[in-house]
């Protein structure tokens, strides 16, 4: 599987973006799927994570403002991010796998740079 991450950029604070990881490879049985991010000096951490298309989870700090999403037919999840701030600048990496285990799954994207300005 392979898996290619974009729509990063500079955005003020308050403003949306919205990433997007396209998938290619032997995607048809992925199962879970999911964003990263890594601020600089830190771990990367979950930001949101998708099972099956029915189970989603978040970071509490971006509930209610980032949404995660699968579109099939084009292969491809998004990370819609509104009300953005400045705390949520850091490298975006996209997760995905045929199963729940191991989580993180095996896959990851290359990474998208999101920098909210202040």
């Amino acid at each position: 599987v392979q898996l290619q991450a974009s729509g990063g950029g500079l955005v003020q604070t308050g403003g949306s973006l919205t990433l997007s990881c396209a998938a290619s490879g032997d995607i048809f049985s992925i199962i879970l799927m999911g964003w990263y991010r890594q601020a600089p000096g830190k771990q990367r951490e979950l930001v949101a994570a998708m099972i099956t298309g029915d189970r989603k989870n978040y970071k509490d700090s971006v509930k209610g403002r980032f949404t995660i999403s699968r579109d099939n037919t084009k292969n491809t999840m998004y990370l819609q991010m509104n009300n953005l701030k400045p705390e949520d600048t850091a490298v975006y990496y996209c997760n995905a796998d045929h199963s729940i285990v191991p989580f993180p799954g095996r896959y990851w994207g290359q990474g998208t740079l999101v920098t909210v300005s202040s």
